[in-house]
C-alpha cells in the first residue's frame, strides 16, 4: 500500500498531462526542485499554495541520552527542515482515507 513517488514519476506526469517532452519535463522537475533546495538552504520559508510549507529551524544544543546505555551524549547545534501541511493538504488526505477505510 505504501509507494514513493520518484523523480522520474513526477517527471512521467509532467510529461502525461502538460504536455512537454520527456526531456523538458524532467528538467522543469529538476529546476523546480533545485529552486527549492537553494531557497531554503538560503535559510528562506518555501510556501506552496495549497499544499504547505518548508522551513529551516534552527536548534540549540542540547543534553542527549544514549538508549542502550543511558549515557548522556552531547547533540550539537544543528539546522533542521520542517514542513507544515496547509489545511486543503490536510483535508484531501483525511478524505481520502475515511474513502479507504469505508471501502
Amino acid at each position: 500500500m505504501s509507494n514513493t513517488v520518484t523523480r522520474a514519476q513526477l517527471s512521467e506526469a509532467v510529461y502525461q498531462q502538460v504536455g512537454l517532452s520527456r526531456n523538458e519535463s524532467a528538467d522543469l522537475v529538476e529546476s523546480v526542485l533545485d529552486e527549492i533546495s537553494d531557497a531554503l538552504a538560503d535559510g528562506d520559508m518555501v510556501k506552496i499554495s495549497s499544499f504547505g510549507s518548508f522551513a529551516v529551524r534552527s536548534k540549540g544544543e542540547r543534553v542527549g541520552r544514549n538508549p542502550k546505555t543511558g549515557e548522556e551524549v552531547p547533540i550539537l547545534p544543528r539546522r533542521v527542515l520542517v514542513f507544515r501541511a496547509s489545511h486543503v493538504l490536510k483535508s484531501r488526505i483525511n478524505e481520502r482515507f475515511a474513502t479507504d477505510a469505508k471501502g
